[in-house]
């Protein structure tokens, strides 16, 4: 079966050429870098040992932040590599962690490119973030004892369904990590009906993160410049909620709030910003770093690394990702800033992390955007109702602390093996 997915994916050779080229024509970062992608890398790079990190993107990258630091703290001889496959990942890590870290893209799943990679850092445990299976990459890693460990992983029903359609290829590939460590029990479960081994339930990684400091004061210092003006952040949308949040004003109106929106991907400000402008809504980029008119109906977030200055600026979070079908975004950070958030009807990525929230009274579920913003509106008129629920959201946060640690345990370096 590996040998068939071999094949396969050289057959596809030209096709992900294509789709590079293609992606950089809204963001021409793509083009930066390439030769990593097949395994070429700088040999000026400091030398190890190494203790390798993979975080596809936005999501993973800020998810493995407190890991990565524990990790420099248990392991202060070894150097950390975090790979990524996006370049919006591979700009977050710098705003993370600056040189703190070694970074590059992980290469495809082609034989010879991995081959290269490990070879190149050979490192001592290789940790992947949430759902990264690249049969090739894990049997390379087995073939030279480098330990692997999946951590943070999640794996949805859909998903499930998605890899049984591999057969063997993803039962074997799963069994080629040292350790699993999963989210929560039904994320276990699936994985282990995929044919994983030495599955851990820890948490999840994120409700560890360390709020940054310097961002909440510049998050409040932003919301003095409002006024009384209730705030609404539409965080993290994706393509076609725009499109639906904006049509909800029109007909509803913002009653003198400021709507925030935050577009998920970068190659898409301009896209958002032509959506707004072609409803006649007055609005503002933060990127000019203009004080926000009193007529400006819409801020729009074009910029990078300042989810939690949003996050402290607002009084209510719509949660993007979760009112069309792309399964949500993280709802972890607004709730531990105490802020009251609304979520749609699709949040399969973060499915208990979701349903928990809204036990806890955190969070509020509709069923469109239509109905968030009516709600959004109710919840900045009704500041205790949304101080509830804020605080609510701080307790849901503190009481699942605790997966780095857990994780850590799992994770023994290569030299640490007996």
């Amino acid at each position: 079966m590996r040998f068939l997915y071999t094949l396969l994916i050289y057959l596809a050779l030209p096709l992900i050429a294509l789709r590079l080229m293609w992606r950089a024509r809204r963001q021409r970062e793509y083009l930066q870098h390439v030769g990593e992608r097949f395994g070429f890398y700088d040999d000026a790079s400091a030398p190890g040992p190494w203790l390798w990190v993979h975080a596809v993107s936005v999501g993973e990258t800020r998810a493995a932040e407190p890991l990565i630091s524990a990790l420099q703290q248990r392991y202060p001889q070894h150097r950390i590599l975090l790979t990524h496959m996006t370049p919006t990942g591979r700009a977050t890590s710098m705003a993370l962690f600056g040189d703190r870290v070694t970074r590059c893209y992980l290469p495809y799943d082609y034989p010879g490119a991995v081959a290269r990679f490990l070879d190149r850092f050979q490192p001592a445990a290789g940790v992947l973030m949430e759902t990264e299976v690249w049969p090739n990459l894990i049997h390379a890693a087995a073939s030279r004892d480098i330990p692997l460990y999946l951590v943070n992983a999640r794996l949805s029903e859909r998903s499930l369904r998605g890899y049984q359609r591999t057969g063997i290829l993803a039962r074997e590939a799963m069994r080629g990590f040292r350790a699993i460590a999963a989210q929560s029990e039904g994320d276990a479960a699936r994985l282990q009906t995929l044919g994983a081994q030495q599955v851990s339930v820890t948490g999840n990684l994120k409700f560890d993160l360390e709020v940054p400091a310097q961002q909440i004061e510049q998050g409040k210092a932003l919301r003095q410049t409002l006024g009384t003006r209730p705030v609404l952040l539409a965080a993290s949308t994706r393509e076609g909620e725009e499109a639906l949040l904006l049509d909800a004003v029109q007909r509803a109106g913002l009653r003198d709030a400021l709507l925030v929106i935050v577009p998920r991907h970068p190659q898409r400000f301009d896209e958002v910003a032509g959506l707004i402008a072609a409803r006649g809504l007055h609005l503002q980029r933060r990127s000019a770093l203009d004080p926000i008119a009193a007529d400006t109906a819409v801020l729009l977030g074009d910029s990078m690394g300042e989810m939690f200055i949003y996050y402290a600026a607002c009084d209510v979070v719509l949660m993007g990702g979760s009112f069309l079908p792309y399964g949500a975004h993280s709802l972890i950070e607004p709730c531990a800033l105490g802020r009251p958030v609304i979520i749609g009807p699709s949040t399969y990525n973060f499915a208990e992390a979701a349903e928990a929230a809204v036990a806890a009274g955190a969070a509020l579920r509709v069923d469109d955007l239509a109905e968030a913003l009516a709600l959004a509106l109710q919840l900045a008129a009704d500041p205790a109702r949304a101080r509830r629920m804020g605080e609510a959201g701080v307790i849901f946060t503190a009481a699942h602390r605790g997966a780095t640690q857990r994780v850590l345990a799992l994770i023994q370096p290569k030299e640490s093996i007996s």
